[in-house]
């Protein structure tokens, strides 16, 4: 297939890239560069400049190139940044969505892969998340993303969209033998904040809350390498050949509390570094973990980096290589 992968210089767009030239597809990738790396854009596939507020454009790559499916990883993601600027979130994640799909309705491309997040169900009253739980957002974030999947639900109703929602849970670790890893400017993501803590790149890890209902009293979370992420989008873009309209959460289904976290970076490192115990943030839940049981059922899927410390490994090859990202 050829595929076009927006934001496919990104962290999780040039991961997915790379899987996609592995296993015999034709990735193109769209990207204004604003968040992407060149660098992370791998040689088997064609680089295009673009942004996705340009209609003609779209339709004129869509059309020139062939293309068979869109996987969608161009979005902002910091969700502090989101509350700041609500409707820079909804115009970038939303109405830039609306226009890609607008693009692939006029030149008759109906497979949609998107990613979405677990932001969408907010603060969750049972866990493991299960996809029927309430989607209820509490920030422009997380309700930029359910919107498009509103969006995307009502589009397939016309017969002229297959899609699938993958919703995911903390992304992390480096793929393609340690080589593509996270490069966020700032930085936001636990694992790659600790190991900038390892590498001596700030003076301490802050812990926001000691006091949770956990087994350490620090909040839990679900972390899912990238790689068997990427490989669940494989399965799903396959998938939309006979489905109109698939849903799945992507985690591994087991919690590590931040201070596990903390602990497994130090073992990995061989580095000691400063530990800051703070006060709660708000919107914190205790724990959010992922019931993939509907992936694994549906797709075939079945996470292979189950182990943490295998995860946090190939992070620290990547950022150990290097300490300022793809720049340096």
């Amino acid at each position: 297939m050829n595929v076009l992968v927006c934001g496919g210089a990104g962290y999780i767009g040039s991961n997915m890239t790379a899987m996609l030239a592995e296993n015999g597809h034709k990735a193109y990738v769209y990207d204004n560069l604003s968040k992407g790396h060149i660098e992370a854009v791998v040689p088997e596939a064609e680089f295009i400049y673009g942004d996705l507020a340009d209609y003609d454009k779209l339709v004129r790559v869509i059309r020139d190139k062939k293309i068979d499916a869109v996987m969608h990883f161009a979005a902002f993601i910091e969700v502090g940044e989101s509350v700041k600027d609500p409707l820079g979130y909804y115009n970038n994640n939303f109405c830039n969505t609306h226009n890609l799909l607008r693009a692939m309705d006029f030149m008759g491309v109906n497979k949609f892969v998107f990613s979405s997040t677990a932001a969408t169900y907010g603060m969750p009253d049972e866990v493991p998340i299960v996809e029927t739980l309430p989607k209820e957002p509490i920030n422009p974030y997380g309700e930029s993303k359910w919107a498009v999947e509103r969006m995307c639900h009502f589009q397939s109703q016309t017969g002229r969209l297959n899609y699938a929602a993958l919703r995911y849970f903390n992304a992390c670790g480096a793929g393609r033998n340690s080589q593509l890893g996270e490069d966020h400017k700032p930085e936001s993501h636990l694992i790659p904040l600790i190991i900038q803590a390892a590498l001596g790149q700030r003076e301490d890890i802050k812990i926001f809350g000691t006091d949770y209902n956990t087994k350490d009293g620090t909040c839990v979370r679900d972390y899912i390498h990238i790689e068997d992420l990427c490989s669940a989008h494989l399965l799903a873009l396959e998938k939309l050949s006979t489905e109109s309209e698939i849903v799945f959460n992507l985690g591994n289904g087991n919690g590590y509390t931040v201070r596990e976290v903390i602990e497994t970076v130090k073992k990995v490192s061989g580095k000691d570094f400063k530990v800051t115990e703070t006060d709660r943030r708000a919107g914190d839940p205790a724990v959010l973990t992922a019931d993939s049981a509907k992936a694994q059922t549906q797709l075939g899927w079945k996470p292979k980096w189950t182990n943490l410390e295998d995860i946090v490994e190939t992070a620290w090859k990547f950022h150990s290589a290097r300490p300022n990202g793809y720049s340096g």
